[in-house]
């Protein structure tokens, strides 16, 4: 029997999940928690409303995942929602093409479309890599980091918790970019971000 999963966020990336998920299979979608959801269901998947609603039907058997998309720090929140519906947070990946990627991602990950994690890369819990994103070798993203779609991380960048690389930024080798902070989209980041800071630019300056 598919484990049961709930999917925390009723926008548009609860919408890229559901494909991901029924793309890959294994995973049976119970419904969707959001406490103002845009409309009743999406894609044909119920919303169940807040998480503790949500957790009656998922429980028994359940894993729940995968956390609110669209501002930094919200995977952090979403593993909060899941600790106090008392779910287990899923992992979902899109390709299957990279068969370690799902070993080295933490719980509540999300790796989308035509991403790349390269060699002894670690994604933490609750991290979203999106669709086209690249983490190179020996890349580091800490729990609730999120990596836009179509950005670049060589070997070496290390992402802080709840940190934010927009889309298509791009980062040098080896820098670390700190706790909470926001890359903007098409930055070109050239040396470390402090934490906190938001950034953006070619080369990313603070705005």
């Amino acid at each position: 029997m598919d484990e049961k999963l709930v999917i925390l966020g009723a926008g548009g990336h609860g919408r890229a999940l559901i494909e991901l998920i029924r793309a890959r299979g294994g995973l049976q979608i119970v419904g969707l928690v959001d406490a103002r959801p845009p409309a009743a269901e999406m894609l044909g998947v119920p919303v169940l409303g807040d998480e503790i609603r949500a957790a009656r039907p998922a429980r028994r058997g359940g894993r729940a995942g995968l956390h609110r998309a669209g501002r930094p720090g919200a995977a952090a929140g979403g593993g909060a929602a899941l600790r106090r519906a008392r779910l287990r947070p899923a992992r979902a990946g899109a390709s299957r093409r990279h068969p370690g990627r799902q070993r080295r991602a933490g719980e509540g990950s999300v790796v989308l479309a035509r991403a790349v994690i390269g060699a002894c890369a670690r994604v933490g819990r609750l991290c979203i890599v999106n669709t086209g994103a690249i983490l190179d070798h020996d890349v580091e993203l800490a729990e609730g980091a999120h990596c836009g779609p179509g950005s670049v991380l060589p070997g070496g960048v290390r992402v802080g918790a709840r940190a934010l690389v927009g889309a298509g930024a791009a980062c040098r080798p080896y820098v670390t970019i700190g706790a909470g902070a926001v890359v903007g989209i098409g930055a070109a980041v050239v040396e470390d971000v402090p934490p906190g800071a938001v950034v953006g630019g070619v080369p990313a300056r603070p705005l």
